[in-house]
């Protein structure tokens, strides 16, 4: 379901610059040089309980050995996305046990290391001051029939507590009986009344149990035969022993029970799960017959269909590589130039504020034909307008920390020319971006996006900006007038700026709704799409995890982000990331659903393309993963038989030799182009059918 946020963002035509709390704030100063070393630092408390949304006081001196304070720098850091720090403070975001540290900034020349202190940090559930039952399955409770239940619990400030642990109980024994995941199973008629218990707090619920009425039950809909991963829809048909056909509002008040059973093939065995249903729609994993089984109380009607491999596997050929093996390439994109010729533009990180420029007319001998050299640390995102006339070079630890964005001029498409640098409001630093022809969506330090009017490239002007309290922000895209950005804890939030259906436009922008995705707090890249041939709206959204803690493969310590070091014996080490794609019907945008999911258990997943009802996906070490996401979308596209080519760009003299870490990819001209932040710029192509899918 929706989950709008409360008072989500605010909405400026001018900018105003606000200070950016990251996941480590700095206490104090460091302008003033240290007199002497300090003895240690002193948490106030040395301990500390806080429940979760709360803040409570945290602060930290440096004392001297005679415990006089010192103005000493403290950096004081706490685990993303468990606490945040703030100013005197810190705040409870996720239940259970943390540690926050403070650690000495020790001034240039001073060999040491650095004085810490750490403080256990509790975030506990405030009190649970209301219960609620809610049905989970309409219509009436007949004699022999079983509806599901579910306990909500909520606190005095009207949040509400995720997985509650509930008692349950019926109070009317002889007529219904309940379990412990709140299932009430009618054994007789008349009234029934059952009770749950959430710490203390209770609540109840009638029922009144009817005999069920004598009908024949019939399922129309479906076909005989699909593929895998096609979604069935099918209709359940209630009729009186007279033949009499009832009408939808009383068919609505049958607790109709859908479940599935699988016939195996002869050649297969101990398969996973072999589809999933839900209210009538059935999809298949896997190759079989299936039988579609609708029950109400001790009647039921079946149907039976088969599902046949989807087999769309190809080949992939690799046509050719623009290797950088001497930084970390970021993103990219492939475009015509207005000579007619193909050219790639290629962020970096560890290039001393390089992009790259790429003639790749011809893939097989792609030409690197400039460079661009920035203020900056990290060039994260590269994009060109529709029109071709400007790219855009996102920009991060610039060394005045300025930052901003740079704006290129590809009159020259061999060779781009700095037409403006945008600081206005991006000092912050500026991690993507996206371009129309006539204006840019820029995110600013991680809490917002601005817009910027860029019709004259030499002199942008900004128009307005989109922030969220509470907010952080990693991707925005638009598509039709409304721009959806990725927005970590509070998911994928949409507005109108130029649509008008909502009465936004570049100037003002209109909240339309937000959705929050399952996992982490992780939401970090949103691709929408609308397929022509179901006339549905899909937002796949990717989570970015860059761990694998808590899973039996947790990933090998040391630094992935530097070449090996014979000296030292650090970094070479490969990635190890987690997470997936999300996809959310957003055909009704005031009614988002997640109905599918991309998961690849292995690996984690970073930006996303989908174009023609194919999935171009960067999955880290993962490799390169094309998926047919054509028809209806339902369950895990992985485990359906979707995946069409994967190719997993290991180079023996990358950045980081043999270590796949794709983070981009774009269709183009019958091609697939990729980079891959240790080995450069790839070009592929799939051919025809045939095996092996991964390469």
């Amino acid at each position: 379901m929706s989950r709008p946020i409360r008072s989500p963002f605010r909405i400026r035509p001018v900018f105003a610059v606000a200070a950016l709390l990251a996941a480590a704030a700095t206490v104090g100063t460091a302008a003033v040089a240290h007199a002497q070393a300090p003895d240690r630092i002193q948490a106030d408390p040395a301990t500390v309980q806080v429940e979760v949304g709360q803040s409570a006081p945290l602060t930290f001196t440096a004392l001297d050995a005679d415990g006089n304070p010192i103005d000493v720098a403290i950096r004081v850091t706490g685990p993303r996305g468990a606490v945040r720090v703030e100013e005197g403070a810190i705040r409870g975001l996720e239940v259970g046990t943390h540690t926050v540290t403070a650690t000495e900034v020790l001034e240039a020349g001073e060999d040491r290391d650095p004085l810490s202190v750490g403080v256990p940090v509790e975030v506990r559930w405030p009190a649970v001051v209301r219960v609620e039952i809610e049905a989970l399955t309409s219509g009436t409770l007949f004699e022999g029939s079983t509806q599901r239940h579910r306990a909500r619990a909520f606190h005095a400030d009207g949040s509400e507590r995720p997985a509650p642990d509930a008692r349950w109980e019926s109070r009317t024994p002889e007529v219904v009986e309940v379990d412990r995941f709140g299932n009430v199973s009618a054994v007789d008629t008349g009234h029934a009344e059952i009770e749950v218990t959430i710490e203390g707090v209770s609540t109840r619920w009638d029922h009144l149990v009817e005999p069920l009425p004598e009908l024949r039950l019939s399922l129309e809909g479906g076909d005989d035969v699909v593929r895998t991963g096609d979604v069935q829809h099918f209709r359940l048909v209630a009729r009186t022993p007279e033949g009499v056909s009832i009408d939808e509002e009383a068919l609505a008040e049958l607790p109709v029970r859908w479940s599935l059973r699988h016939d195996l093939p002869d050649d297969l065995a101990a398969p996973p799960a072999p589809g999933q249903i839900r209210d009538g729609r059935v999809v298949a994993d896997i190759p079989g017959d299936f039988t579609v089984v609708a029950t109400v109380g001790g009647l039921n009607a079946q149907r039976t269909f088969r599902a046949e491999p989807r087999d769309v596997v190809r080949n992939l050929e690799v046509l050719g590589q623009g290797r950088q093996d001497h930084v970390r390439t970021t993103d990219f994109w492939v475009f015509e130039g207005n000579d007619g010729r193909d050219y790639v533009i290629t962020g970096a990180k560890m290039s001393d504020g390089q992009a790259f420029v790429f003639d790749v007319t011809d893939p097989a001998n792609m030409v690197k034909t400039d460079s661009i050299r920035v203020d900056a640390r990290s060039i994260n995102d590269v994009k060109v307008s529709p029109d071709g006339r400007f790219a855009t070079l996102t920009r991060e630890g610039a060394s005045d920390r300025v930052n901003g964005l740079v704006i290129l001029d590809l009159t020259e498409p061999a060779h781009p020319r700095i037409a403006s640098e945008v600081t206005e409001g991006l000092t912050g630093g500026v991690h993507n971006a996206y371009p129309l022809d006539d204006y840019v969506f820029a995110l600013s330090g991680g809490r917002r996006y601005v817009i910027l009017d860029v019709r004259d490239i030499e002199n942008p002007i900004l128009v307005s900006e989109v922030e969220h309290e509470d907010c952080g922000i990693h991707d925005v895209w638009y598509h039709d007038g409304v721009a959806y950005s990725a927005q970590w804890g509070c998911g994928v939030i949409a507005y109108d700026v130029g649509n008008g259906a909502w009465g936004g436009s570049k100037e003002n922008p209109v909240f339309i709704n937000s959705y929050i995705v399952p996992g982490e707090a992780a939401t970090h890249a949103v691709f929408p799409y609308y397929q022509e041939a179901t006339g549905r709206f899909y937002l796949f959204i990717g989570d970015e995890i860059m761990n694998r803690r808590g899973l039996a493969w947790q990933g090998v310590p040391g630094n992935y982000q530097i070449p090996y070091d014979p000296e030292t014996g650090q970094g070479g080490t490969i990635l190890s990331t987690r997470g997936y794609i999300q996809v959310i019907d957003f055909t009704d945008p005031a009614e988002p659903e997640m109905v599918a999911r991309y998961e690849v258990p292995e690996y984690g997943t970073h930006n996303i393309w989908v174009e023609d009802d194919v999935l171009y996906q960067a999955y880290y070490e993962g490799g390169l993963r094309v998926v047919d996401v054509s028809g209806e979308l339902m369950g895990n596209l992985y485990t359906q038989g979707r995946e069409i080519a994967v190719y997993r760009s290991a180079d023996p003299i990358g950045y980081v030799p043999n270590s796949p870490m794709v983070w981009s990819a774009m269709p183009y001209k019958g091609m697939i182009f990729f980079s891959d932040t240790n080995s450069g710029i790839w070009a592929v192509q799939l051919e025809g059918e045939g095996r092996p899918v991964m390469q």
